[in-house]
């Protein structure tokens, strides 16, 4: 069988207005993650086109070919479709901050957003269907490109992993808003592939992370 491992990238600049690129405990965890993949010898690699996606890869000792099909859900606009006062970062970081833990409340406020989004609202240039459709073309394409054996590193972000595993498992996307909150950054999600198609074997692994590495944000 031939082997895809998902890979959620490592922690972003969660809270900043630059979002996309690592933080400093982000680099740690790639640098980490390269440790525990040093002995893998891909056929392919590839990343989504998000920066946090390729600088991953990089720091884990990969270069990655860009497929889009493995790009986040553009997380900005459904929490401005959400709440539309939210277009002005300045606003969304004062009103967080009112509220004692702006974690915790970014968290409560993007749960409702993407509910809002999963539940078919408007304002959306991708919808929640079309998006977890390209999530699973994406790794049904990537799997037409290996060969028996051969080993796909595929570096991304929590929201595809979580979409492909929920088809995967139940046929449907009912389990992605379960599992993308507790998708961990860097962990490891194993799917095989055979003469029974897609299966998915192994998810959200982390154990190459110590406590101190360990964050879902």
């Amino acid at each position: 069988m031939a082997v895809i491992y998902l890979i959620r990238h490592a922690q972003a600049s969660f809270g900043a207005r630059d979002y996309d690129k690592l933080s400093a405990l982000g680099e740690q965890q790639a640098a980490q993650l390269g440790q525990t993949l040093k002995d893998v010898q891909p056929t392919i690699v590839l990343s989504g086109s998000m920066r946090r996606h390729q600088q991953t890869a990089s720091l884990a000792g990969f270069t990655a070919e860009v497929d889009p099909g493995y790009d986040e859900f553009d997380h900005q606009e459904v929490i401005v479709a959400h709440k539309p006062a939210y277009k002005r970062h300045a606003v969304m970081v004062a009103d967080l901050a009112r509220r004692g833990s702006p974690k915790r409340a970014f968290q409560e406020m993007f749960s409702a957003a993407t509910q809002r989004w999963v539940d078919g609202g408007d304002g959306y240039t991708e919808s929640f269907a079309a998006f977890c459709e390209r999530s699973e073309s994406a790794v049904r394409r990537t799997a037409g490109q290996l060969g028996k054996g051969e080993t796909a590193l595929v570096f991304t972000s929590g929201g595809p992993i979580a979409a492909v595993t929920s088809r995967l498992l139940s046929g449907g996307d009912g389990l992605w808003t379960k599992l993308n909150p507790v998708t961990i950054n860097t962990a490891i999600t194993k799917v095989v592939s055979g003469r029974g198609g897609l299966t998915v074997v192994s998810y959200n692994e982390h154990v190459h992370l110590g406590a101190d590495l360990l964050t879902y944000r």
